[in-house]
């Protein structure tokens, strides 16, 4: 291949959020994709490489978008991505059962100048909503190549090797009131050189878009900066409403003229089943009794087969009979004794502690939950699942996105804590960051947890529960009023239930593993080392010494219970593995058990977590997460401790 014939920029993957861009993206690029926050900012962009019409080409999928004037940091991303680089492609994924909203995204990437082709993903579905699209219509309309297709199912994602050749720029030929276009003319000569027309730049900024801000302090003199923000100001106070409202008005009734034109409707088709299973489940009733389902499913197939059969397997056979002793024999030939021997395979060493926790123990699991979690995915569940939720989440100042997170840190609160991205303000991504920190059980522990308060009673679950329920409202209702800056609007795309597609799931899995074992597992072993080095210095018997008073005088547990709390530190379901020991040994009675169990699970998030705390929302805000964390779950423990003492609850 010469060098010379390949194209100058990247083929970018842009549309709403759920049209199925990364499936698109995943059956282009195959394994040959990387995923990697793009720079100065905590959004991960996947980036891959697909030979298209004889063509070596990089494919970027952009972070889903509902205006390239962006309110969020996915919209800021995809905005600089095109800002960076002029793209060689744009092909714009569109949903093909709501076109208004994706059109409303093509008219800007018209205005930017960008070459295009038009994809419109979910035909099928609708075909089956009765949605009937006038496909050689729409073309004329935009003069722009239109491709149907149904990436679920591979169908027509063929005809994407032509891209190359079938994107083109079409002229937008959208206008504005007089005002605003002249605003437009005098920030244009104002404006430098960048990959998309001066023209788009100025809508921006005249829509009020101060993420630009950086971008023109490097290329522009402070008074020419001055000048353009003085325009915009000029224009709006020429109008009662703000000028971003008149431009999105513009735009939207060209699209509802489109539109207007290419669609029809016929009688809908399609499984009355998957209609009446996606209808009950989002019943604000109904919606209950599905939800317990899929929670049970979700036990069972996690807590049971992952945190029970699959890490039994693993830690006591695998790492246990072979692979440490193994390791620990060859260690010991090499070095019998010393700093090293112990670094490797001593107490905390990185292969008989990191390496057994990160791949024995908690890698089948999270494995099995992003096997879950992606079946709920392609299925339709989870925004059905967010739309029954957003009630009760308004109450702490988030929206019904939130309980996605939630529901994730079920299965590995470190990769949850990752998925806050999804929220679009930062004092949403926080709030939901101290929640998972604070009150939101891993598989692996709640399995543990659970276990414990079998062998008590059903009382002391429903205390356990209910403390938890209670704790995590008020801590969310007061951080919504206190932690500053907005919530955003619950605008979210409700797709119609289908079957989801193996390969889909098996492809979406191999990521998220991906990401596991590149993220991750190097927390654990950094994790694994603080510790052997606390070890080695004793620290970690001056921990105990420090801790064990208000273990014992203010908790009212054991003094042995205080490692268990230390260890919690590196895995919170090995905190609560060390409790089970005292209470199978007869050191906790049915008090203690309850009162150290909604201490644990209140704890300080495990260290991997409290890393990736770090790594999302900075350490500023890691340090006060740990710094009330710590001592509100001692608080409430302690409270609860004497309570029952005080009302000597028969548990």
């Amino acid at each position: 291949m010469d060098n010379k014939q390949a194209p100058s920029g990247p083929i970018v993957l842009v549309g709403n959020p759920n049209v199925g861009k990364s499936v698109i993206f995943g059956a282009l690029t195959g394994r040959y994709a990387t995923v990697s926050n793009y720079p100065g900012t905590t959004v991960g962009v996947s980036r891959g490489r697909a030979r298209l019409g004889g063509l070596d080409v990089e494919i970027i999928d952009s972070p889903g978008v509902n205006n390239l004037v962006p309110v969020s940091e996915d919209e800021r991303v995809t905005r600089d991505i095109l800002l960076a680089r002029r793209p060689s492609s744009v092909i714009h994924v569109l949903d093909s059962k709501n076109l208004a909203r994706g059109l409303l995204i093509t008219l800007q990437l018209m205005e930017m100048g960008l070459p295009l082709v038009l994809v419109l993903n979910m035909y099928d579905e609708a075909g089956q909503r009765g949605i009937k699209i006038d496909l050689k219509a729409l073309k004329k309309a935009f003069g722009l190549a239109v491709i149907p297709t149904i990436a679920t199912q591979r169908w027509n994602l063929d005809k994407l090797q032509n891209v190359p050749k079938l994107s083109s720029e079409a002229p937008c030929d959208l206008t504005y009131p007089p005002p605003i276009e002249n605003a437009i003319s005098e920030i244009n000569e104002l404006l430098p050189p960048s990959p998309v027309s001066p023209r788009a730049i100025s809508l921006m900024l005249i829509s009020g878009d101060e993420t630009l801000d950086d971008w023109l302090k490097q290329s522009l003199r402070d008074e020419n900066i001055a000048k353009i923000y003085k325009i915009c100001d000029s224009l709006e106070a020429m109008y009662e409403e703000p000028p971003a409202s008149i431009i999105n008005r513009a735009r939207m009734r060209v699209v509802a003229g489109i539109t207007g034109k290419i669609l029809s409707r016929e009688k809908a088709q399609g499984g009355k089943a998957a209609k009446l299973i996606g209808l009950y489940s989002m019943h604000p009733l109904w919606g209950i009794p599905v939800l317990i389902v899929v929670l049970s499913a979700l036990y069972l197939f996690v807590g049971v087969l992952g945190a029970g059969f699959s890490v039994d397997f693993l830690e006591k056979i695998v790492f246990g009979q072979y692979l440490n002793p193994w390791a620990m024999r060859v260690v010991e030939y090499a070095l019998p004794s010393g700093f090293i021997h112990d670094f490797l395979v001593g107490p905390y060493g990185i292969i008989t502690m990191a390496m057994t926790y990160a791949i024995a123990i908690v890698l089948p699991i999270v494995g099995l939950f992003f096997i879950f979690f992606s079946l709920l995915e392609d299925s339709g569940y989870l925004p059905r699942l967010a739309l029954m939720a957003d009630k009760f989440f308004k109450r702490l100042g988030l929206n019904g996105k939130a309980v996605l997170p939630m529901v994730l840190g079920l299965g590995c609160d470190t990769m949850a804590t990752m998925t806050t991205r999804i929220l679009e303000t930062k004092k949403e991504r926080v709030i939901v960051t101290l929640l998972l920190a604070l009150g939101i059980p891993c598989s692996a522990q709640l399995g543990v947890i659970l276990g414990m308060l079998a062998s008590v009673s059903i009382t002391a679950t429903l205390i356990w529960a209910g403390m938890l329920i209670l704790v995590m409202f008020l801590v969310g209702f007061l951080a919504s009023k206190i932690i500053r800056g907005t919530t955003s609007d619950f605008i979210i795309e409700i797709p119609p239930m289908r079957l989801p597609m193996a390969s889909n799931v098996l492809l979406k899995t191999l990521v998220r593993v991906q990401w596991y074992l590149k993220e991750a597992v190097p927390l654990f072993i950094l994790g694994t080392f603080i510790l052997f080095i606390l070890d080695k210095i004793g620290g970690i018997l001056v921990m105990q010494s420090i801790a064990s008073p208000i273990i014992v005088n203010f908790l009212g547990l054991p003094v042995e219970a205080t490692q268990s709390f230390i260890i919690g530190f590196l895995r919170r379901d090995y905190g609560a593995a060390g409790l089970l020991d005292l209470q199978r040994s007869g050191m906790l009675d049915h008090r203690q058990v309850i009162v150290s169990l909604v201490t644990m699970t209140l704890f300080i998030p495990c260290i991997a977590n409290l890393l990736m705390i770090v790594k999302e929302r900075g350490l500023k805000t890691a340090v006060w997460i740990t710094l009330f964390i710590f001592p509100f779950a001692v608080l409430v423990g302690g409270v609860l401790n004497f309570v029952l003492k005080y009302l000597a609850f028969a548990l």
